[in-house]
């Protein structure tokens, strides 16, 4: 009878390791996949950002010194701020939509000379992107898109 009783512990402790290791393995890989969607999903945030900050300094820059009714230019921004809707915490998007908002009030404003861009420069006007920078960093190092989803 003690045989069967060693042969039965010892199947249960092969059982328990098995287990154990597939449980560990599981884990480990479970860990690993959601690793890469947080890379995949960073990357594709950063991406989105960075095309946004380009068209948006381009159109300012292009704003200061021309004065127009005209929207066909806006057009790529706004469907970058639609795209960031899709993905980004509200504070993102907020930020984006504001930036909008000062590259078309610097359409229909008259247009700057040199002198008063320079001045624009020192006050800090031109820095119009600041908020917005922040707030996609704070999105970024805190993967606060999966909390603050639409």
């Amino acid at each position: 009878m003690n045989a069967y009783i060693s042969a039965l512990m010892g199947l249960l402790g092969v059982a328990i390791g098995s287990f154990a290791s597939f449980a560990s393995t599981w884990m480990t890989h479970k860990l690993q996949l959601k690793e890469k969607y947080r890379e995949v999903e960073m990357a594709k945030r950063e991406k989105l950002f960075s095309d946004f900050i380009a068209e948006a300094s381009r159109l300012y820059g292009d704003a200061i010194s021309h004065q127009k009714d005209d929207v066909s230019d806006l057009v790529l921004l706004y469907a970058l701020v639609a795209h960031m809707r899709l993905f980004s915490s509200r504070p993102v998007v907020d930020a984006a939509e504001r930036v909008m908002e000062t590259i078309v009030e610097t359409y229909l404003a008259p247009n700057r000379s040199l002198s008063e861009i320079k001045e624009l420069a020192r006050s800090g006007a031109m820095n119009f992107l600041f908020d917005f920078g922040e707030a996609c960093r704070v999105e970024l190092t805190t993967g606060q898109w999966h909390q603050n989803k639409y």
